[in-house]
């Protein structure tokens, strides 16, 4: 585990998923940081369930049925437009979920909202399905978890932090990287340390670049605590467990 620093104050969390699991950078209120790779979302949780707020890339809130899909992922791409706008996958009903291939779980997904599933929304399926069963689950921190665990888009994040404008790159590209890379600077001095680690730490077959950044972006966005952010929509629907269907940002991340 990669750190500096005593981490004590309040704990907030990054979460990005990665080929080996979960890449989360951990911040404090002094300063300290940390990064990990947990193999499972709920091992993540137990090493940090006394964080104040814990931002993940990926879907929570799934739609059982019906042709519309989740209005937090159209106002997102609304809000990106073009090209940004193309990352934001559309969510998989929860019935997919249970699916052991792609095929499979197009064919629950058409039967259930009339549209296939694309394969890189099957591609994070499996990780969708392990916070789902977290979120879920019958137990005593069950409602920590629902106010702690919070949906976010990393391009939706980074837009933030750059004052409001979409980004030109894609993450994929080298001068996407150092887009972001630049915002991360201006954003906070830690950026390079908490990088460099990472990039010391994980081979890139195991964290890439990519998922390094965006977990850092949501953990500066997470900084401020749950107080001052926002969600699209303005005001979120629940699904039919009851978790909010929902993208979270913090509008004055990037400082206007």
């Amino acid at each position: 585990m990669g750190e500096r620093k005593e981490d004590d104050g309040m704990q907030v969390v990054g979460v990005d998923g990665c080929r080996s699991g979960w890449f989360a950078v951990s911040l404090s209120g002094s300063g300290a940081w940390k990064t990990n790779v947990y193999p499972d979302f709920a091992e993540l949780w137990a090493a940090h369930r006394t964080a104040s707020l814990i931002l993940v890339d990926i879907p929570i809130g799934l739609r059982d049925e019906g042709p519309d899909e989740r209005s937090c992922d159209r106002e997102a791409r609304r809000l990106l437009g073009h090209p940004r706008g193309s990352s934001v996958f559309p969510a998989p009903c929860r019935a997919a979920l249970s699916a052991s291939s792609h095929a499979e779980a197009s064919r629950i997904n058409r039967e259930r909202s009339g549209r296939g599933l694309s394969i890189q929304s099957w591609g994070i399926t499996p990780k969708i399905r392990q916070v789902d069963r977290l979120m879920l689950a019958s137990t005593p921190d069950r409602g920590a978890i629902r106010r702690t665990v919070r949906e976010v888009h990393p391009e939706v994040l980074f837009r933030a932090l750059n004052g409001g404008h979409p980004l030109r790159h894609g993450k994929k590209y080298r001068e996407g990287v150092r887009e972001r890379l630049e915002i991360l600077r201006r954003t906070d001095l830690r950026a390079d340390a908490i990088v460099d680690d990472a990039h010391r730490r994980w081979l890139r077959r195991e964290v890439a670049r990519d998922d390094i950044l965006d977990a850092l972006a949501a953990a500066l966005t997470a900084e401020g605590g749950p107080s001052g952010l926002e969600t699209l929509p303005a005001t979120p629907p629940v699904d039919a467990e009851g978790l909010r269907m929902e993208i979270v940002y913090r509008p004055d991340a990037g400082g206007g």
